[in-house]
């Protein structure tokens, strides 16, 4: 499967931003521009279809022009919650989903994971930066929403242990793992603020 037509993406900004201060982590401002913007523009040159998901400032992500959807639950219950009602929500067989602090993300991202599904037969792909899984990374058919909101309903939260349940491809990016950065502190993005100042 590498028709892009097959293909939407989902941003994950539905998260509290604990670290982050309890802030919007998607609407910090990163070197003037807002961290979701960098994701945007990273991910629309890989997928035409592009869906956003948020629990609050639902009007500033909606500005971007791409529909928000938010979780069923308004109780933050993590990125399944929100990967739950991407699939609800999406027009096409196949959801990447991307996570909205992440604005160095691989521009082949979507091919790759795509290759790997098709060429394994399997309706998961996830990333790997060649030293840790990526969970955050990922490419599900719509086909698993049954098995996800199962897993949701039974308590379940964990990302990486509900996609490694589906045997998933696990596609090698260790040629560049620094596209895997998150930004999830003060700290760190003040870090890459002034790595980016310093190129």
């Amino acid at each position: 499967m590498t028709d892009s037509t097959a293909l939407s993406a989902l941003i994950l900004a539905g998260g509290q931003g604990l670290r982050m201060g309890g802030i919007d982590k998607g609407l910090v401002d990163l070197n003037h521009r807002r961290m979701v913007e960098h994701v945007l523009e990273r991910v629309k040159s890989q997928v035409p279809l592009i869906m956003i998901s948020a629990n609050r400032s639902h009007p500033e992500y909606q500005r971007y022009g791409f529909p928000v959807v938010a979780d069923q639950a308004d109780n933050f219950l993590g990125p399944l919650a929100g990967m739950a009602q991407g699939l609800r929500q999406s027009t096409t067989p196949w959801l990447m989903v991307v996570p909205c602090d992440s604005p160095q993300l691989p521009l082949d991202l979507a091919l790759r994971l795509s290759q790997a599904a098709s060429k394994l037969n399997t309706q998961v792909a996830v990333a790997h930066d060649g030293e840790h899984l990526q969970p955050a990374f990922n490419l599900i058919h719509r086909d698993l929403l049954t098995d996800l909101q199962r897993y949701l309903d039974q308590g379940g939260r964990k990302l990486g242990y509900w996609l490694r349940q589906q045997q998933p491809a696990i596609v090698d990016f260790s040629d560049q793992p620094q596209s895997f950065i998150n930004l999830n502190s003060p700290e760190q993005l003040n870090t890459f603020q002034q790595q980016m100042l310093s190129r």
